[in-house]
């Protein structure tokens, strides 16, 4: 489930910055900056606050929430804007999927 969390949390993060003009630019081009980015991200991140909370309870979901958010920061601000930005939106498609994959099968 945090493999699903993480996911949803850079996914999250990539449609959160797809509502920004800068990174709109940079990362589709020819493409208009819709408020529906900004919807979509907000939304993920509280399906992935969920989805720790339903694995781990209130006690440490919370806690383990902001770690997956933090790692997903991380790796989207330091690691793949300044040196793969192309990376980024293929990457925001694939790792909730691999994450739900990982949770279903055992």
């Amino acid at each position: 489930m945090m493999l699903l969390a993480l996911g949803l949390s850079f996914a999250a993060f990539t449609a959160l910055s797809l509502a920004m003009e800068k990174h709109q630019r940079e990362l589709q081009r020819g493409s208009e900056r819709t408020p529906l980015w900004r919807w979509l991200g907000w939304g993920l991140l509280a399906l992935a606050y969920a989805v720790c909370v339903a694995d781990h309870g209130w006690a440490a979901g919370p806690v383990l929430w902001l770690g997956a958010l933090t790692a997903a920061g991380l790796l989207l601000a330091f690691g793949l804007y300044p040196y793969r930005p192309r990376w980024i939106v293929p990457l925001a498609w694939a790792l909730p999927v691999i994450g739900l994959a990982a949770t279903v099968v055992p």
